[in-house]
């Protein structure tokens, strides 16, 4: 395969350099990562499901590691002291570490164990920083001068001015 150069996102993103980062690891790795074999699913627009088939190991010998950025799931087979004679193996209990790249704000949720099958669910939480709010708009408002007093005093100001000049009350009134 030709090898993909995505030096020239670094020189034009700014901020995105996990994203080429994940690009070019998940290019590099090599096809063998497919033990376990697992499904991803999306449950809604912000809930995730990877479920593996884990068959032979039991949830002690699973561990999940949640990072701000990374989920690793790993399996180590204890050792069992009693010998056996297989005449045939097909069950898979070779150790493993399946390792998945997260979104920002994107954590577990919950894990869960029943008939080999791994279950682990992921959301995504957005801090209230983040998420969408609506912006109030506000107008300034004229106040006029009659506005600026209270009713009471409006009208106890009217009156004053009709007795001290009654011809100009009049005409304000015309």
């Amino acid at each position: 395969m030709r090898a993909l150069n995505l030096s020239p996102l670094y020189g034009s993103m700014i901020g995105a350099e996990r994203l080429a980062g994940a690009l070019e690891n998940a290019l590099r790795m090599p096809d063998e990562t497919s033990y376990p074999p697992y499904d991803i699913e999306k449950l809604a627009d912000d809930k995730y499901r990877i479920s593996f088939a884990v068959a032979g190991f039991g949830p002690d010998e699973l561990e999940i590691v949640a990072e701000p950025s990374q989920l690793t799931v790993s399996g180590r087979k204890s050792s069992t002291v009693e010998p056996r004679q297989y005449l045939h193996r097909g069950i898979a209990t070779r150790a493993f570490d399946r390792r998945f790249e997260l979104a920002d704000y994107v954590v577990v949720s919950r894990a869960t164990y029943d008939n080999g099958m791994l279950t682990v669910e992921l959301e995504r939480e957005l801090p209230e920083a983040m998420k969408p709010r609506r912006i109030s708009i506000h107008t300034p408002e004229v106040v006029s001068a009659t506005q600026a007093q209270p009713a009471g005093q409006a009208d106890a100001a009217a009156n004053d001015a009709t007795q001290e000049n009654p011809k100009r009350a009049r005409r304000k009134a015309a």
